[in-house]
């Protein structure tokens, strides 16, 4: 009987190892001079980590918003076209990451189909994603986190963006892979040192970012999301709420992002290391 209890208690001094050593070396909040890249499917996909990107960027780091969608499918207002969504959210966009003080040229749509992600051409899709690291050269990417050890149920595009995203990672850092880009347009190959992966399993975040200091910029930036969150998602009607609904929104996203102490903590997943090791 000694042996299980045996096992059982070296399991877990293990994992409590594992969880300590997961952590970054040095802190969030004390990173310097990085270049960081989010990947996602959707422009409002960022928002659970507008608090930790508007930090870094505040702190002396460069961060880009690679998007994959244009997200021109995401209404139920019959009057909207997708022309007219994709314009839309492309002006929410900018808005939210004009909040967290983030450039305008740091932020790059691939412009597929929003809700088609899983469907589209798998080799061009992470060619172009590839292309963007070996420019911009990220030692971080942000990215959905597609599960340890489990597959974490993502809805579509978000489970394809996050298996994109880590295999662009992966591609990036092998020369023979993707070689017109390093022959022709004069890249390099590059290897991605660490990632931060957020919606992920409650019992495997290892980082808790506490960005209080920057809650006014969070919830600013989510405001910018009326297409999505309010009632222009069936009734488009502008970018302007009425002052009551915007008081009522505000609310509601205080309440989705501030603890009961009011504070704002985002829960992430640090990982380093090759990409072939994040699902384990």
């Amino acid at each position: 009987m000694k042996k299980p209890k045996i096992f059982l208690i070296v399991t877990v001094l293990l994992i409590f190892v594992q969880s300590l050593f997961a952590q970054p070396d040095v802190p969030v909040n004390e990173w310097r001079g990085k270049n960081v890249m989010f990947i996602g499917a959707h422009p409002d996909d960022d928002a659970k980590t507008h608090g930790t990107m508007a930090m870094l960027q505040d702190n002396g780091n460069e961060v880009y918003v690679v998007i994959i969608t244009s997200g021109n499918v995401g209404t139920k207002d019959p009057n909207v076209s997708m022309n007219q969504l994709a314009r839309i959210r492309r002006a929410e966009e900018l808005g939210a990451l004009g909040e967290l003080g983030i450039p305008e040229d740091h932020y790059i749509n691939l412009g597929y189909t929003d809700g088609m992600l899983e469907l589209e051409n798998k080799k061009e899709v992470i060619e172009k994603l590839v292309r963007l690291i070996r420019t911009y050269k990220p030692e971080i990417v942000i990215a959905f986190d597609p599960g340890k050890g489990k597959m974490r149920w993502h809805k579509a595009d978000h489970r394809a963006a996050c298996v994109l995203a880590t295999d662009a990672c992966r591609a990036a850092e092998w020369p023979l892979l993707y070689q017109g880009q390093i022959i022709h347009e004069g890249l390099n190959y590059h290897q991605v040192s660490a990632y931060l992966l957020f919606d992920g399993f409650e019992e495997d975040f290892n980082t808790f970012v506490d960005v209080s200091d920057y809650k006014k910029q969070v919830i600013n930036a989510s405001m910018k999301y009326v297409s999505q969150y309010t009632s222009g998602n069936y009734n488009y009607q502008g970018a302007n709420l009425s002052e009551d609904e915007a008081e009522k929104f505000r609310k509601r996203l205080e309440k989705r992002f501030l603890n009961e102490d009011g504070r704002l903590i985002e829960k992430l997943r640090y990982y380093k290391g090759i990409p072939d090791g994040i699902g384990r």
